[in-house]
């Protein structure tokens, strides 16, 4: 499948409008992608001149298979079972009460409310504690 590049390609390179994509384009922007990856400007492979081919012309990154998977739409990509309804599972309640009536959010505030106290009385202690010897 063709991709007309003024549809799909880049249209800008640093804010100048390109034109027709040329040779001399795709191999500078692969040196840039290589020079991007860690390399040098001298070594650069065969998968930094298809990166560079693709983003200049709009070719697709993906294999055909994964283009045409990724078209479809979201709710038809994954069906384990085509043609089943399904059913609605009853949600049960994490948030479930004590036997005083208290919700787990209850709990825990109430917990931190009482190590908070046991902090503050620790720390008046040993306050205390060095002004008796003083």
């Amino acid at each position: 499948m063709k991709i007309d590049p003024l549809e799909e390609g880049a249209l800008i390179i640093n804010s100048t409008g390109i034109g027709t994509v040329t040779r001399k384009m795709v191999r500078e922007r692969a040196t840039e992608l290589a020079v991007i990856n860690g390399h040098s400007a001298q070594d650069v492979s065969k998968s930094d001149w298809e990166q560079a081919k693709r983003e200049l012309t709009g070719e697709p990154d993906a294999d055909p298979k994964e283009a045409i998977l990724e078209s479809a739409p979201e709710s038809e990509r994954w069906d384990p079972l085509p043609g089943a309804a399904g059913h609605i599972v009853p949600v049960t309640s994490i948030d479930g009460e004590d036997d005083d009536g208290r919700s787990m959010s209850e709990r825990l505030v109430a917990e931190g409310v009482q190590e908070a106290e046991h902090d503050q009385m620790l720390q008046a202690a040993k306050k205390q504690r060095l002004e008796d010897v003083s």
